[in-house]
């Protein structure tokens, strides 16, 4: 691929000053069959120059957001801030997090992200994306070969103290029954613990396709969730905590054996190789395709607040 070659969202700017009144009338003339084809097409789209604040959020996502979805089982430390509306993740804002499609290791994820900058960051922070059927080129024969079979998620959630997160936040209830009735559905298996805490599992393919165009694209958070993805130091200090098998999150391949940390490596520097950085200015928007496209966050100084929604 050659440098003219290399894919970018589709910006579309303000024309008449910028303000919320224009992108709602904008997204109106377009209607929703339009913007999500337009979407499929162009798999992301930056909206600039609207100053969307605040108090004008909520009717903008109802129309690139028709339906709205809680983060129920979500994996990521998040605040509720709004109607289905969250901050980002809440990770520390010197490191980078790594390329990933939102609830990949889920058994149904949102189609579409919106994402809105409250606060610009000082510096850095940019949104990267990723186009995940790219990413699935990538990668070495080998390492698409041995992930052919799928990936088994265990997620560990505490009962409200502990490392991660506890199972109350994740699925968003204080409900043993609630938990089982939504896990019920979803293949995964699940274990309460005599210290109340929660472990799940669950087995998911590595890759998917569009269910529009039939992309096939690289599809799992196999980096994300193995002990190699968090760098050697912050592995070391867990495994004298903890064995993986009790770390918050953990993977392997599907029938059980260890993931190579060398593969992890792969997945996780690939992606970033390829992916092209989305910079934020106060009231932007970038809505992205959760299928075509991964995304993941630069380093940032500043107080730096992205908002994110989703919907099926």
């Amino acid at each position: 691929m050659t440098q003219t070659d290399i894919w970018t969202p589709l910006e579309i700017e303000a024309e008449f000053g910028g303000d919320a009144g224009e992108l709602v009338a904008r997204l109106e003339d377009m209607g929703t069959r339009e913007l999500t084809r337009l979407l499929t097409e162009e798999k992301g789209l930056v909206f600039r120059g609207f100053e969307v604040t605040h108090d004008h959020l909520d009717e903008v996502l109802d129309l690139l957001l028709p339906n709205r979805l809680a983060y129920v089982h979500g994996n990521s430390p998040r605040t509720k801030v709004g109607s289905n509306v969250y901050t980002s993740t809440e990770y520390p804002q010197e490191f980078t997090i790594s390329m990933h499609n939102e609830m990949s290791y889920a058994h149904a994820w949102p189609a579409r992200l919106a994402f809105y900058c409250q606060i610009q960051p000082g510096s850095g922070g940019a949104t990267p994306v990723v186009d995940a059927g790219l990413w699935l080129n990538s990668l070495d024969a080998e390492v698409r070969e041995a992930f052919a079979g799928g990936v088994r998620y265990v997620q560990n959630l505490h009962d409200g103290y502990g490392l991660g997160k506890s199972w109350q936040d994740t699925f968003e209830t204080t409900s043993r029954a609630d938990v089982e009735a939504f896990l019920d559905p979803t293949g995964a298996t699940w274990e309460w613990r005599a210290d109340g805490g929660l472990r799940v599992s669950s087995v998911r393919p590595a890759t998917t396709r569009h269910p529009v165009i039939g992309t096939e694209v690289w599809f799992n958070q196999s980096d994300q969730w193995h002990p190699a993805g968090l760098g050697d130091d912050t592995a070391a200090a867990l495994a004298q905590i903890l064995p993986e098998e009790d770390l918050p999150q953990n993977v392997t391949f599907a029938d059980g054996s260890p993931i190579p940390a060398a593969y992890v490596e792969q997945i996780r520097d690939r992606a970033l190789e390829h992916a092209v950085d989305v910079d934020w200015r106060t009231g932007d928007l970038l809505v992205i395709d959760n299928v075509l496209l991964a995304h993941g966050r630069r380093p940032f100084t500043g107080e730096r607040r992205i908002l994110v929604a989703m919907s099926d």
